[in-house]
């Protein structure tokens, strides 16, 4: 059974709600080692003192965390001074305001995590759940995790409660900021037909056991075939290209769906 990762309160008003956090995700990506070519002998990557000339690898109980005031200057600070300095909010979720949930743009989400209930916080858990799920709201506060302090969002999911992550304003870029292109004209109303017709014939609902990773899967079978000795043979590539006519892609594109 999968444990916790961190144990407190959410507060919200005069309302506290202990809850246990569990990570709502887990990475499935392909990881790769870096191995010497000649004897197959796996990478390490050391620990190195430059003023010892790479000579001497640092041990883990000799490193501590340093913040750099000036050049060359810096303050040593040990973990549980770092976590000092939140105070009472360590253990803390603390919910600010409730807003409705469709308001949140996407760009916001970061991670996602399960809330459990403690012993005694089964009752409060499970009214706060009932409450959000009638209002159609979701909770937004703050939550100091892994030494930073984290805007997030408090939601039912089904039958239990999940909070994200959410990314500060001033970490969303600014669009402006790219060439992403002029639109030369607008489109004309049959093209806009067309298209919203394709969009309605591809329209169903959301599913996300239909989606899966087949690039990882493709990886997996790469790998297979190299280690039974084939050879493998590299694809051409091959980009799509902007139709010249696309009331005529849309077309064809309408009779395939």
């Amino acid at each position: 059974m999968a444990r916790s990762i961190w144990n407190g309160t959410i507060v919200f008003g005069l309302v506290a709600v202990p809850i246990k956090v569990y990570s709502a995700t887990e990475s499935k990506t392909v990881h790769f080692r870096e191995v010497h070519a000649k004897d197959g002998s796996r990478i390490e990557h050391r620990r190195i003192c430059p003023k010892h000339r790479g000579q001497f690898v640092v041990d883990y109980d000799d490193i501590v965390k340093g913040y750099e005031l000036s050049k060359g200057k810096w303050v040593e600070l040990t973990d549980d001074e770092i976590a000092a300095a939140a105070g009472s909010r360590s253990r803390r979720i603390e919910i600010d305001h409730f807003v409705p949930l469709d308001e949140i743009d996407p760009v916001y989400y970061e991670r996602a995590y399960y809330l459990g209930a403690q012993d005694k916080g089964r009752d409060a858990y499970a009214l706060l759940h009932a409450a959000l799920e009638r209002a159609g709201r979701a909770g937004v506060g703050s939550w100091t995790f892994h030494n930073r302090e984290r805007t997030v969002l408090l939601r039912p999911i089904e039958d239990v409660l999940a909070i994200h992550t959410m990314r500060f304003a001033d970490e969303i870029v600014d669009p402006s900021g790219f060439e992403l292109g002029r639109v030369r004209h607008k489109p004309r109303e049959r093209e806009i037909e067309m298209a919203s017709s394709l969009v309605n014939g591809l329209h169903t609902d959301f599913d996300p056991s239909e989606y899966e990773d087949t690039y990882r899967a493709d990886v997996l079978a790469l790998v297979e075939r190299k280690a039974a000795g084939k050879n493998i043979e590299l694809p051409a590539e091959e980009e799509p290209e902007a139709a010249d006519d696309l009331l005529a892609a849309l077309e064809a594109s309408l009779a395939k769906a």
